[in-house]
């Protein structure tokens, strides 16, 4: 089958032929329709997860994906044979990921049945950016009326984070690059938009909001500029990030909740999801549909932290 390799850590991804993998007890053999592509894929290629779990090489990365299930393993209960499904296919080692024509994963994993009402490809781009929306939401506490203001808003979790919080009547302020990234992200919910290269977000808040905004989701901002911002939030408030750049002694002088945010991912976040977009009310931002031969690249370029919605890999 034809798969996207590293012989090792920090080696260039590129395309190679690997043998088909073979279903195991408690697993199934998935045919990959699409692979959904996240910052977190080419931190895997770095090494992120060294000494946390084992690994095989040559490492297929890819952790998000769309498929069906050609074969199951014996003691596999939740799914059959012929299931679309989507969702986190991580697992133990890693390598044996979803940038490739078919993947083996535990049927234990952050698994569930895809969306019925959009292409079974679209599915992949919601797994990781749409729980971690999700569950940033539900962690924040924050309610009908809430501000919020959303640092990195353009990219695949700011476009689910924006839905999900209009649809609880949270009043979204969004951070943006230019007028077409305010444009989408205002038809996705934001009530306001600044964009950080002509204007000062802080400057912004601080006059518009002297007393402050009730929550910071930020996914993109330095420990500087982090911390800057939270200045701008209300004691009592939260202020969450998933670029890892909180100083959680800062915060608690600051009398906010909050601070670094790493995902859990499960299948009833994976069922809340879908419902919301099986009844219409989550629109999937697939920004981009690439194929394999281009998935290097595509890697390469979300290291930047400047993407537009969610790019797919359709096999």
């Amino acid at each position: 089958m034809k798969a996207i390799t590293i012989p090792q850590f920090k080696a260039s991804p590129e395309l190679t032929e690997q043998p088909k993998p073979a279903v195991k007890t408690g697993s199934m053999l998935v045919r990959i329709v699409a692979a959904g592509i996240n910052p977190f894929d080419a931190k895997m290629i770095d090494g992120i997860l060294d000494g946390q779990m084992p690994h095989h090489f040559p490492m297929i990365p890819g952790v998000d994906a769309a498929g069906v299930v050609e074969e199951t393993g014996e003691g596999v209960t939740q799914f059959k044979t012929g299931d679309h499904i989507y969702g986190q296919f991580l697992h133990a080692p890693v390598g044996e990921g979803t940038f490739a024509e078919y993947v083996v994963v535990p049927e234990k994993a952050a698994l569930s049945l895809a969306p019925k009402n959009i292409p079974l490809k679209q599915a992949a781009a919601i797994p990781t950016a749409g729980m971690t929306a999700l569950q940033m939401i539900e962690k924040s506490g924050l309610k009908h009326e809430s501000i919020l203001l959303v640092v990195g808003a353009t990219g695949g979790v700011g476009s689910f984070l924006i839905q999900l919080a209009a649809m609880q009547g949270i009043y979204v302020i969004a951070t943006v690059s230019d007028d077409q990234g305010a444009s989408r992200v205002s038809e996705f919910g934001a009530k306001e938009t600044i964009n950080y290269k002509k204007l000062n977000v802080a400057d912004i808040i601080r006059n518009k909001y002297p007393d402050g905004v009730d929550g910071l989701i930020d996914m993109v901002s330095s420990p500087d500029a982090f911390k800057v911002l939270t200045q701008y939030v209300k004691k009592g408030g939260v202020a969450l990030t998933t670029a890892f750049v909180a100083d959680e002694e800062d915060l608690k002088k600051k009398g906010l909740q909050g601070g670094n945010f790493e995902l859990k991912g499960n299948r009833t976040l994976l069922d809340t999801l879908s419902d919301a977009v099986d009844n219409g009310a989550l629109k999937v931002p697939v920004e981009r549909e690439i194929t394999l031969e281009e998935t290097p690249a595509a890697l390469a370029e979300i290291k930047k932290l400047n993407s537009k919605g969610k790019t797919i890999v359709v096999l």
